[in-house]
């Protein structure tokens, strides 16, 4: 009777080290995307020469569910990517927030840099399209503020 014990708390102790692995794991994969709240949104996409794109959604819109796991599939695409940085915004937990920046359906997609939004992305839902279209952006924004920031007033 006592191997049997043995045994079964051999099981138990590795079915909760899996357990716990596979968690970490999963927090882990969800690093690349960073949730910003009021008080993060500003200060975040302030952040001089990064371009941040945002996702804006609420838990219970069934559009924003079908996106599945897309956003953190392109927070994981984008890791390594310095000046590009990939957020989210939950419009129920922060209306205030999502009304200052003019937020009216879910899901809706924008790039913000040096604080001000630049571009808002309505094309296909898919990494490599979502993925080209903020690197595109990026690099407009990019330009534009090296040009502007040269000019003395």
């Amino acid at each position: 009777m006592r191997n049997h014990s043995n045994s079964s708390f051999a099981l138990n102790l590795t079915s909760l080290v899996l357990l716990l692995s596979l968690s970490l794991a999963m927090i882990h994969s969800k690093s690349e995307v960073i949730t910003l709240t009021p008080d993060t949104f500003t200060d975040k996409v302030k952040e001089k020469d990064t371009a941040w794109f945002v996702k804006f959604c609420v838990p219970w819109c069934k559009h924003c569910k079908n996106l599945g796991s897309l956003w953190e599939d392109l927070g994981k695409a984008m890791e390594g990517d310095d000046e590009i940085e990939v957020g989210e915004v939950d419009c129920g937990a922060s209306k205030t927030l999502c009304s200052k920046v003019d937020i009216h359906s879910y899901p809706t997609f924008k790039v913000f840099y040096d604080g001000k939004e630049v571009a808002k992305y309505q094309g296909p839902r898919d990494v490599e399209s979502l993925k080209t279209f903020v690197l595109e952006e990026a690099e407009k924004a990019a330009t534009k503020a090296q040009l502007g920031g040269d000019k003395e007033l």
